[in-house]
């Protein structure tokens, strides 16, 4: 699967104000919720066909919601140069629709029947129709891409081949590979680099210096990482009533996560440690007494405490990226999502 689950922060009513991130500065809201907007009309625009039915599944994904959260880190970073340059739409509508694409393709892997609360493209269609309205989305994309001229087409190719890697990876799994490396390499490739490209794409297009922008791109990519080995730690830790999600679902999937992967490669004696390990070398955990028991064991875990703390130290890196950067009412949102993403894990 391309994206298991996301980051915290979601747009509601396509607003710039995240959960649990707020824009302190209305100037800085006020653009980026501006700049949304703008995005999603031109993402409707971009997935009109002349054919009805491709219209219809294809603004499926996009009709059930989302987060459009890179479309807003486009247009965070954007304010290190001019956040109304006109070609940070059809940028940030570039990123959307590729992450919308791998959703399709996304399910269709895992066999998904729900996606954002509604019945799964593949559910609804088949695996082959959402296989290929995958592909005319990516096909979007690339043309919006085209439009912004040679260096965003390289880039934007770019960006889809470490997706493809990383999915790859995942799938071939570690082989002869160190497990928690591979986990790492499978979600900087699949999560990190689509993130990274949203820096590059609002520092390139809003003219800020190439050296900002080198900057921001390499925040944005260690921060991708984060978050999203901060929801291998939520899938064990959340409470169902706090997260709407189930509890160790990755778990009972047998999908490899950070704690889990600690806890198989440590060499602890103690009685939990032990038992923990166990549980966990049978693969997925399907029965659910013993699915209760490996979450209990998990969640106090030595192995739980060592991925909390490279969760955050993910966090700081993408924070120390920051260094040097202007002070301005975007660095402050950049580095605020740093805390989110260490107090979402506390």
């Amino acid at each position: 699967m391309w994206h298991r689950g996301g980051v915290v922060s979601s747009v509601n009513g396509r607003t710039a104000r995240g959960a649990g991130v707020s824009f302190d500065d209305p100037v800085l809201e006020a653009t980026v919720t501006r700049t949304l907007a703008q995005v999603e009309a031109r993402l409707r625009e971009s997935v009109e066909s002349a054919d009805p039915f491709v219209t219809e599944a294809a603004r499926h994904l996009l009709d059930a919601g989302g987060k459009r959260f890179r479309p807003m880190l486009v247009s965070v970073c954007a304010h290190f140069g001019d956040p109304e340059a006109p070609e940070l739409i059809d940028a940030a509508a570039v990123l959307e629709l590729t992450h919308v694409a791998t959703l399709y393709h996304d399910d269709v892997m895992d066999e998904a029947l729900v996606r954002r609360g509604t019945p799964s493209a593949n559910a609804r269609w088949g695996n082959s129709l959402a296989i290929l309205v995958g592909d005319f989305l990516f096909s979007r994309a690339a043309e919006l891409a085209a439009g912004l001229g040679p260096e965003a087409v390289k880039i934007q190719a770019q960006t889809f081949a470490a997706l493809v890697h990383g999915q790859i990876a995942e799938t071939v799994g570690p082989r002869d590979a160190d497990p928690v490396e591979h986990h790492l390499y499978v979600l900087a490739g699949k999560t990190g680099s689509l993130m990274a490209t949203c820096a590059t794409f609002g520092g390139m297009f809003s003219g800020a210096a190439p050296a900002v922008t080198a900057r921001l791109t390499a925040y944005a990519e260690t921060l991708g990482l984060a978050f999203q080995l901060s929801d291998d730690l939520l899938d064990i830790a959340s409470d169902s009533s706090d997260s709407g999600k189930t509890p160790g679902t990755d778990l009972r999937e047998g999908v490899p996560t950070l704690p889990v992967l600690y806890a198989l490669a440590s060499q602890d004696t103690d009685p939990a440690a032990v038992r923990l390990r166990q549980i966990l070398a049978d693969g997925p955990v399907t029965d659910d007494d013993r699915h209760a028991e490996a979450l209990e064991l998990l969640r106090e875990s030595e192995a739980m405490r060592q991925a909390r703390q490279t969760v955050r130290g993910y966090a700081e890196r993408a924070r120390a990226e920051l260094s040097g950067l202007p002070d301005n009412a975007a660095k402050a949102a950049l580095e605020a999502l740093c805390d989110v993403v260490a107090d979402r894990i506390s």
